[in-house]
């Protein structure tokens, strides 16, 4: 840990600000878009469907460019924000915003197949008992989709926590306000003489992947002891 700086330590712990925050504040909108996907039916649900999966298949950095356009000072949506003190362009928010956004796929995935599996008998059975969407949705469906949304908010802060082109397109890699651990990686791979700098950060990122992969495995392994 001595090769770190006091800026890597401080990417470190941003990184996991950031996960965290961008898994927190995206789970429940990503819930609502799997619930929509598994048992909507309206006009333009495939083209909705390929809205919440793009981020998957667009260059990290287009969608750190859109959300620049979308949410910067001078943006469509950031501008209003401004004005009311709201800034997310080169903040740590704006950080994650983007790890949220290029996460939100893998967390709507595992969400939507969790609710997909759920007998539509129990929630028929709920509704001839008098119960209200709002309350069949509450006290039915998300107590047993509960193994799909854990195992999403897992993948997605895994991936919050790798993600590097939207962030650093988006808000830039300013240390202690925007540099998170890929972007200090890859400042490290950038500077001569920092080969065992950049060693250690890879060690450390690997070290995170590998808890957030194992703890994955163990949300699946519950999730299917739980369905079965």
């Amino acid at each position: 840990m001595s090769l770190l700086t006091p800026n890597d330590l401080g990417a470190i712990g941003l990184s996991l600000r950031v996960a965290a925050a961008a898994v927190l504040f995206t789970l429940p909108l990503a819930t609502l878009a799997a619930l929509a996907l598994a048992r909507g039916r309206f006009p333009g649900k495939t083209l909705f469907s390929a809205a919440v999966y793009l981020p998957l298949v667009l260059p990290p950095v287009a969608t750190g460019y859109a959300l620049l356009v979308l949410f910067g000072r001078q943006g469509m949506i950031g501008a209003a924000l401004a004005k009311i003190g709201i800034v997310l362009s080169f903040n740590w928010s704006g950080a994650a915003l983007a790890a949220g956004v290029m996460a939100f796929p893998l967390l709507v995935g595992p969400i939507r197949l969790s609710i997909e599996a759920i007998d539509r008998e129990i929630d028929e059975v709920a509704l001839t008992l008098g119960a209200s969407r709002l309350k069949r949705f509450f006290r039915v469906t998300l107590p047993l989709a509960a193994p799909g949304i854990l195992a999403g908010a897992v993948l997605g802060f895994a991936k919050a926590l790798g993600e590097f082109g939207a962030t650093i397109t988006f808000v830039g890699a300013i240390p202690g306000v925007t540099l998170t651990l890929p972007s200090a990686i890859h400042g490290a791979t950038q500077t001569p003489g920092a080969e065992g700098r950049a060693l250690a950060l890879c060690a450390v990122a690997a070290l995170l992947a590998i808890v957030s992969v194992l703890a994955f495995d163990l949300v699946s392994r519950w999730a299917a002891r739980r369905v079965a």
